[in-house]
């Protein structure tokens, strides 16, 4: 390779870089503070969720859990025990037994007459084992599951109700009701 061709290349290659250098300043004078996209940070909330325990109509147990999250992030809570099970010769998996909460939430500042409202996902996984008599002739626990998976628009400060399922264990209903409290 001739000396033109290599003087010719780092050139090149040293222009590409200023102009590389210099498209990222002005991208970053562009954008305002504290945001990687240019677009304003979204809301911090409280998100209170209360799963109560039906049977026959009369509430019979109620729990209450919380989280705090940003919008246009998500955060989980976990609440139970980890079972170790036995899948395969000296092979040992690890089940989650108990309650776990997902949620997500997303400002509608978009539309100004919603921006009360918020876009909420939420997923709600409850695990028990099954009672002695379901159990049958295993040697495994039985464990019974119930989801509820789901997408709606909630109103700041007003409780919602996302969803209730039945407990195949029993003849008792749970109810998930959320709301969500803006931060200041």
């Amino acid at each position: 390779m001739s000396k033109r061709a290599v003087v010719a290349g780092a050139i090149i290659a040293g222009l590409m870089l200023v102009l590389t250098v210099s498209q990222t300043k002005a991208q970053d004078s562009a954008a305002p503070k504290g945001s990687a996209d240019g677009a304003e940070p979204g809301h911090a909330y409280r998100v209170d969720f209360v799963l109560t325990e039906i049977e026959d109509g009369k509430k019979i147990n109620s729990r209450q859990y919380a989280l705090n999250l940003n919008a246009g992030e998500a955060d989980q809570l976990k609440i139970g025990t980890r079972v170790p099970v036995e899948v395969k010769q000296g092979e040992i998996q690890y089940l989650d037994v108990g309650t776990s909460i997902w949620c997500r939430l997303r400002d509608r500042k978009d539309i100004p007459w919603l921006a009360n409202d918020v876009m909420m996902n939420v997923t709600i996984e409850i695990s028990n084992f099954a009672i002695p008599d379901q159990q049958g002739q295993s040697m495994h626990p039985a464990i019974r599951q119930m989801k509820i998976d789901s997408s709606t628009i909630a109103i700041v400060g007003k409780q919602l109700v996302v969803g209730s399922v039945d407990d195949p264990n029993s003849r008792r209903q749970y109810q998930l009701e959320v709301t969500a409290t803006r931060l200041k």
